[in-house]
């Protein structure tokens, strides 16, 4: 109290570090538990089986990267337990242009995912495709398309097909040059009867054995996105790490001149009989202090602005042109851990730091501290 403004500068710039570390890992928490979960509704399930062959990120392994699906396997297809889907690579010409797609086969009445497959019964010829894909080709519902493919023995077919419906979707990896029709449809154009590319399972799946059937978990499937967000907190970190550098160097400087002006009152202490280590500790508890102070008044402001936050969310308005997986509003996430680590953070930190100049104390004699001598 007795270092009046400098005090109260430090637990302010030391708080909003506070704020800002929280804010931004509580939005990264929520962006990834919010793209995860559209991830898994969207395309992923609870994992997914694949064919050996198939490569998600190479599309001429499509045209070996399909088997037929086995008698027990029917009865999980049933039940939604396994929805297969069935890739082939196609070209469409919307209004006389050419542009390279990737048509995807599903179940009609599947519900597992939340991909609107109801609207492929009430047209024979209906096909979805989501919103990216609607706003690069210039299509809307009702146009029709037409698109050429390859069957199985090599031979190329064509077409018309009638947007059915157009999907939004926060999950670019099942819009971006891709159409999905009903997968009797598509297994019956190319030849490929009762086969399929992979198929997502639903959290009932229990992995076992399925013959040529690789299951691949979300580890896996997700392991892209998890990068997307390590990178993301990596890149953060290097701003609230400079922030809190400057909060912690202010405090370093007030106990620098505390531990310079104070001399007399050290050498009274140690005079009265404390050792040296002990006014070590008393000077650190007191830089320690900034960040108590600091937390509490965090807690002041910032608890009001993350409820705000909580409620209202943080608004993307360029998040659909991205090609990642994020939604349009975020809403962020303070888990305790999180604050709890940002907490032990700040004041460790503001602890060390107090402490590296206390420990001239430790130098200082008696006599001389008495006197207001610097050693």
């Amino acid at each position: 109290m007795g270092a009046g403004l400098r005090t109260w500068l430090n637990v302010g710039v030391l708080s909003f570090a506070f704020v800002v570390i929280i804010f931004y890992n509580g939005m990264i928490d929520g962006w990834n538990r919010q793209a995860r979960h559209d991830t898994r509704g969207w395309e992923v399930g609870a994992g997914q089986l694949w064919h050996p062959e198939y490569d998600r990120y190479d599309p001429f392994s499509f045209e070996e990267a399909h088997a037929e699906l086995s008698p027990d396997m029917q009865p999980l297809i049933k039940r939604d337990v396994l929805v297969p889907v069935l890739l082939e690579q196609a070209t469409m010409y919307p209004q006389g242009r050419m542009q390279g797609v990737v048509l995807k086969g599903i179940r009609a009445d599947q519900k597992l995912l939340k991909l609107p497959t109801g609207a492929l019964k009430s047209k024979d010829d209906g096909v979805l495709i989501g919103k990216r894909m609607a706003r690069s080709a210039r299509l809307q519902t009702g146009d029709r398309l037409l698109v050429r493919w390859r069957d199985k023995n090599g031979t190329f077919d064509a077409r018309e097909f009638t947007i059915a419906r157009i999907f939004d979707s926060n999950v670019p990896t099942i819009d971006n040059g891709q159409i999905w029709l009903s997968l009797e449809r598509l297994q019956e154009m190319t030849g490929k009867v009762n086969e399929a590319t992979y198929l997502v399972a639903s959290d009932a799946y229990e992995p076992t054995d399925k013959g040529i059937w690789e299951f691949k978990d979300l580890d896996y499937l997700l392991a892209d996105l998890d990068a997307i967000i390590q990178s993301k907190k990596g890149g953060g970190m290097i701003g609230y790490i400079l922030l809190l550098i400057i909060a912690l160097l202010a405090i370093f400087d007030t106990q620098v001149l505390s531990v310079f002006r104070r001399q007399r009152e050290i050498g009274t202490y140690i005079a009265l009989g404390m050792t040296r280590w002990q006014v070590v500790k008393i000077f650190t508890v007191e830089g320690s202090a900034h960040s108590i102070l600091a937390a509490l008044l965090a807690t002041v402001y910032g608890i009001p602005l993350f409820l705000y936050l909580d409620h209202t969310g943080l608004s993307f308005a360029m998040a659909e042109n991205t090609d990642i997986t994020i939604a349009d509003t975020i809403y962020p996430y303070y888990s305790l851990g999180l604050i709890v680590s940002t907490v032990v953070l700040v004041v460790v930190s503001a602890t060390v730091v107090s402490y590296l100049p206390a420990r001239k104390i430790t130098k200082m004699k008696p006599t001389d501290a008495l006197k207001g001598k610097l050693q």
